[in-house]
């Protein structure tokens, strides 16, 4: 096929990717001589209201057998996402992009390149970068104070931590997420040296703040611990030692909405007479939009009545959250290292700027992610394109895109494709946000990543369908393979890996609640820790998986073998998804890849491979 731009290539433009603003953007277009004369313009249309296309006339600058070259400079002002295409302009053809960046030529409308331009001074904490995290679901996780009492009498104690969590209104009294295994932060705490043995230099904890829901996303009170959780004391504590242990805690921000049954809300009166549902004076009356054209009389989020929306732009909600003594300051003088921020693409970007701001008063190496399922750069909301991510909000995000592309490339999707997906992402993503996106394979909102590999996919079953299902032996096996290969992959690709709590034994289920059972600390699979703690070990120590750049070498059907290159070492990845050995060259040596398995090989930058950290299958 003929190229006539392809933005994953430098020889078309430079630089890759995205670009700080001052810079220029060098783009080349070739054209066959078959079309015949041509003039050709590139049309940038940027974000902004009232802005029209700008035409850059290209110059011609050589001609090969049978084609023509052209190209320009284009200078690039202010951070914003904007989008090119290339007009002909002897015509009406034009050059839309097509498959994996490369140009078609067409008469109609396409789909155009995206160029991002972010601020110059945008940085992201370097000591996030070449981490570990590690994500866990509190209640789930390890109970350190044994069988202690329930502080309200809705919440149904779990003393069987091998049974399967609640699914169904029978089970739970008609209380959905009502029932709790009792995981506290005295059982994080006590738990540190095994995380530290993995390497994990970052703690992501779900929700801990007071509320009424296992999960609770629902937040009560954004002030305190839940109290079955343990107390504010015991967070300090928890952050003090964790800090010993060369690890932080990142705490996860539900700031779109509360709950209903709330400090601040509170329609089930379970806090007394006073709260925004029942009195008109109470100072929280205005975080809410009360209006009889909503079902249940007021905005909720998604239509759930037990979690009423809050509205992000009210200035005394905003001071409560953002400002001096409000929640992100009491929370990171308890010695929180940063916070995720739950459905960040629905929270204004003028909030989120303006919750960075606080973390940031506690010091540059703070982190603020949010959470977006969609490539982050590109999303629209609240009247235009969001701006988040382009220097003055989000430090980064959860990267969803990089998940499904690891996945479904070990499901049997082609390497080519893959490629192509994680190459989309690293030309959007500007680099400080690129190197620290917080890479996945499972969450507390997805099937669990073994599950996914193995399992029939859920499609739209429901919960009665997936509650009780299992891998048979054989497919737990190659599961394992899987498993392995898909972490391979997460933690040696731009990016700061996360581990899911139990993801490390294998632990299945569908989703909520089948991903976020207890964890079973009896589990004798042993197959998978060695080798995670040995991924973040290599991403210690090697600078090229800190912000290394990621070059594609090749992707051919099971195949995939990419480099990333540091300031002074290089690491070649190999991800061999077939059942069959192969050779592939690395610099001047063959290397073996093992059938349904990986090689990690590292040089020294200028000198050949001289070791390999991994050959597994």
């Amino acid at each position: 096929m003929f190229v006539y731009h392809n933005s994953l290539n430098e020889e078309f433009r430079k630089p890759f990717g995205a670009l700080p603003a001052g810079d220029a953007v060098h783009l080349c277009l070739n054209v066959p001589e078959s079309c015949g004369y041509v003039d050709p313009h590139v049309v940038l249309r940027k974000d902004g209201p009232g802005e029209q296309p700008v035409h850059y006339r290209m110059t011609f600058i050589g001609q090969t057998p049978m084609v023509n070259h052209f190209a320009v400079d284009i200078p690039v002002h202010s951070p914003r996402v904007s989008c090119y295409k290339y007009a002909l302009y002897t015509d009406f053809r034009r050059v839309y992009r097509g498959a994996a960046g490369t140009g078609e030529v067409t008469w109609t409308d396409g789909q155009a390149w995206q160029l991002t331009v972010y601020e110059r001074s945008f940085r992201t904490p370097e000591c996030v970068k070449g981490g570990t995290f590690y994500q866990i679901f509190p209640d789930r996780f390890y109970e350190g104070v044994k069988n202690k009492p329930m502080p309200w009498a809705d919440r149904l104690y779990r003393a069987d931590k091998d049974g399967e969590p609640y699914h169904g209104l029978i089970e739970v009294g008609g209380h959905i997420n009502m029932d709790y295994y009792g995981g506290d932060l005295e059982g994080i705490r006590q738990k540190l040296p095994y995380l530290q043995s993995l390497g994990v230099n970052y703690l992501y904890l779900n929700p801990i703040f007071e509320a009424h829901a296992n999960h609770r996303y629902n937040t009560a009170d954004y002030l305190n611990v839940d109290p079955l959780l343990g107390t504010n004391e015991d967070f300090t504590r928890l952050c003090a030692e964790a800090g010993r242990h060369g690890i932080g805690i990142i705490l996860d921000g539900v700031f779109s909405h509360t709950g209903s049954d709330s400090i601040y809300f509170n329609r089930e009166g379970r806090y007394g007479p006073g709260g925004a549902y029942h009195d008109v004076n109470s100072p929280y009356r205005r975080w809410y939009d009360f209006n009889p054209q909503y079902a249940c009389g007021y905005r909720s989020w998604w239509g759930f009545e037990t979690l009423p929306e809050v509205n992000e732009d009210d200035p005394l909600y905003v001071e409560f959250i953002t400002g001096p003594g409000g929640v992100i300051d009491t929370w990171m003088q308890r010695g929180a290292a940063g916070f995720r921020l739950d459905v960040a693409d629905e929270l204004p970007d003028s909030f989120i700027e303006t919750i960075r701001a606080a973390v940031k008063r506690h010091g540059e190496d703070k982190l603020l992610l949010g959470e977006v399922w969609e490539d982050a750069t590109n999303k629209f909301g609240f009247g235009g394109r969001r701006t988040y991510l382009l220097g003055k909000g989000l430090d980064s995000v959860m990267n969803y895109p990089f998940r499904n592309a690891v996945l479904d490339f070990l499901r049997g999707r082609s390497a080519e494709q893959t490629a192509a997906q994680i190459l989309t992402s690293c030309e959007n993503y500007p680099a400080p946000a690129l190197n620290t996106l917080l890479n996945f394979v499972s969450t507390h909102d997805t099937e669990r990543a073994i599950t996914y590999l193995q399992d029939e996919p859920l499609g739209s079953h429901d919960r009665d369908w997936q509650s009780g299902r299992r891998l048979s032996p054989g497919q737990f096996d190659e599961g394992m393979c899987k498993l392995k290969m898909a972490y391979a992959m997460i933690f040696t690709l731009p990016g700061v890996p996360c581990v899911y709590y139990g993801d490390e034994i294998a632990m299945q289920g569908y989703r909520d609640p089948f991903n976020r059972g207890y964890f079973d600390w009896n589990s004798t699979e042993n197959r998978l820790r060695p080798v995670l703690a040995q991924l973040a070990e290599l991403r210690r120590t090697c600078d090229a998986f800190t912000d290394g750049t990621f070059q594609l070498v090749k992707a051919c059907g099971g195949l995939l073998h990419y480099r990333r290159v540091g300031k002074t070492e290089t690491a070649e990845i190999l991800i061999n998804r077939t059942e069959h050995y192969l050779v592939e060259p690395v610099g001047v040596k063959s290397t073996e890849v093992n059938p349904m398995g990986f090689t990690i090989l590292v040089e020294e930058n200028g000198h050949n491979p001289d070791h390999s950290y991994f050959d597994y299958r």
